[in-house]
């Protein structure tokens, strides 16, 4: 049989190069969807590629535009002629204080986190339903306690996540669709830097105590769509507990 395909959104680095590792790992050939970051999809390109020749190809765009969704599912299609799984991972994430969030904040937020997972979706649908395939949507343990001053991010997350559920009604019985739900995994990095304070206190209320692997939320994503074929609608938390305490 043919080797499935996927479409990563933003897995150039992080969770989404994790999750790119795991799929190939497990035989999936892969497109490698980057917005800037080309450097790194290349390189992880080339990675897999010397592991398994011809099997991962990189598709650049920029998920706020209409036009590239489009091309991007266009292009994801093309290598293999088929399509098996969508996983979008792709986020924008940063603080936007209600007396401070502009339209701009609105727009980019939005757009990225519930605008691009929705039409990449529908662009993507005809070869998902082809091959009964499956979707993967990156959600977040804040899309159901928001946090503090991340109004935007939290409702684009719970968005997200009701998409999620009314697409396993509506696209079914030929596609699944379910979420992941990450907790602390990765700290963010640069000017949006949790303190070490913070760190503290998020693990202090983590049942596990400590934060978890990329390999944690690629094992997930790898087995919805590899090893639950009779799930579909559901959101797993990966978060060592911590949405017990919140």
């Amino acid at each position: 049989m043919a080797n499935p395909v996927a479409l990563i959104t933003g897995a150039a680095q992080r969770l989404g190069a994790c999750t790119a590792q795991t799929l190939h790992d497990r035989g999936w050939n892969l497109v490698i969807h980057y917005r800037s970051r080309k450097q790194q999809a290349l390189k992880l390109a080339d990675k897999l590629n010397e592991a398994r020749s011809g099997s991962v190809v990189c598709v650049q765009g920029d998920l706020a535009q209409n036009g590239d969704i489009a091309r991007i599912a266009q292009e994801a299609c093309q290598p293999w002629g088929r399509l098996d799984g969508l996983v979008n991972n792709a986020s924008v994430f940063y603080p936007t204080p209600t007396a401070e969030a502009t339209e701009e904040d609105w727009q980019q937020i939005m757009g990225a986190n519930l605008k691009a997972p929705f039409f990449l979706v529908q662009h993507c649908l005809p070869a998902l339903r082809e091959t009964g395939g499956g979707v993967v949507n990156l959600i977040d343990i804040y899309s159901e306690k928001p946090l503090q001053d991340h109004p935007l991010y939290c409702a684009s997350k719970a968005g997200l996540a009701a998409l999620t559920r009314s697409w396993a009604k509506d696209l079914a019985p030929e596609v699944r669709v379910n979420g992941v739900s990450p907790g602390a995994i990765l700290w963010p990095e640069g000017d949006k830097a949790v303190d070490p304070e913070h760190q503290k206190t998020i693990l202090d209320k983590t049942p596990l105590a400590r934060i978890g692997h990329p390999d944690d939320i690629a094992g997930a994503i790898a087995y919805l769509l590899c090893d639950a074929p009779f799930i579909t609608g559901q959101i797993l938390s990966v978060d060592g507990g911590r949405s017990l305490n919140m």
